[in-house]
């Protein structure tokens, strides 16, 4: 998401709540995809029984809970922190200022 964000900033002129907002949308399904695989890879595991599923089952349950506690971490603090990132460097390059953080929309201070 960061990358797609920086290229749209750097090739199409876009601040960066637009940029992010347009890499969200178009990494959302690759992420989702990738996740869903995963989960469904581990679901056998947490949903298995038979002999020696008692033993499985644990490992199943904790990545089919990794995964859906990342896949939220990611497609919702990436963006804020992204966000908050470059309000930062904007306030810093323009020396506490706040012209260009405030020409973005933020708030200065």
């Amino acid at each position: 998401m960061i990358d797609f964000a920086l290229l749209a900033e750097r090739t199409e002129g876009k601040n960066s709540a637009e940029a992010i907002f347009e890499a969200c949308l178009l990494r959302f399904r690759p992420i989702l995809m990738t996740t869903m695989a995963a989960l469904f890879g581990a679901l056998p595991l947490a949903l298995g029984h038979g002999t020696g599923s008692e033993l499985r089952r644990p490992l199943g349950i904790a990545v089919a809970g990794g995964l859906i506690l990342s896949q939220i971490l990611t497609l919702y603090t990436t963006p804020v922190i992204y966000l908050i990132l470059d309000r930062l460097r904007l306030r810093f390059r323009s020396g506490g200022g706040g012209a260009e953080l405030a020409a973005q929309g933020g708030t200065i201070g």
